[in-house]
């Protein structure tokens, strides 16, 4: 495969997980993206603004194109997860605009080099530190994959919103009487080989 194709493979992806994020926020209140969903404090907005961190970071600074803006962990009184919350005077277009510019400047980051291209890592083991810009796309793509999937759970938590983009749900059921048969069926085995039945 040559690095055109691979480029725009990762990319296809990249963009794919970042709509179905960015999708999960949709139609949902103020509090509904804010509030913390986990006993950790997982909330969809504060995903966004990770994620805007995440790709300003690995595409941007650690290839030394740095991010034009401060980050969160920038202010002085930054606490160590500032980036996965947003305050009450970041409003909900603050951060959604953040990830714009964000993801913007890490596809600039992806266009203007090649896929060997050498970075950088400070906070990553000696080893593991110079990676090129093709293991820090696919780390990135993993990266908001796997928050876009912690946001496909909290937003079905919240309202039952479920699937990959609100056109296609991808998923295999159809209406609520044929999930609950399913989750019926997967309690039921839950319970049976626990011993609980």
């Amino acid at each position: 495969m040559d690095e055109t194709t691979a480029k725009a493979v990762l990319h296809r992806y990249l963009v794919t997980s970042r709509e179905a994020l960015l999708w999960k926020l949709e139609g949902l209140s103020e509090y509904d993206v804010r509030r913390p969903l986990t006993p950790t404090g997982t909330n969809l907005l504060g995903l966004v603004k990770h994620l805007a961190c995440v790709e300003a970071g690995y595409l941007g600074f650690v290839v030394g194109r740095p991010f034009p803006e401060p980050m969160p962990w920038d202010d002085e009184d930054a606490g160590p997860d500032d980036d996965l919350w947003a305050r009450a005077d970041e409003s909900r277009e603050d951060v959604l605009a953040l990830y714009a510019r964000a993801t913007a400047h890490a596809d600039a980051s992806v266009e203007a080099l090649p896929l060997d291209a050498p970075g950088e890592v400070p906070w990553w083991p000696e080893e593991r530190r110079h990676p090129t810009l093709h293991t820090l796309l696919v780390h990135v793509v993993a990266e908001v994959a796997r928050h876009t999937g912690h946001a496909d759970v909290l937003r079905e938590t919240v309202d039952g919103a479920v699937g990959l983009r609100p056109d296609s749900g991808n998923l295999t059921r159809d209406g609520d009487a044929d999930w609950a048969t399913h989750r019926a069926r997967v309690e039921r085995a839950a319970r049976e080989a626990s011993g609980r039945a």
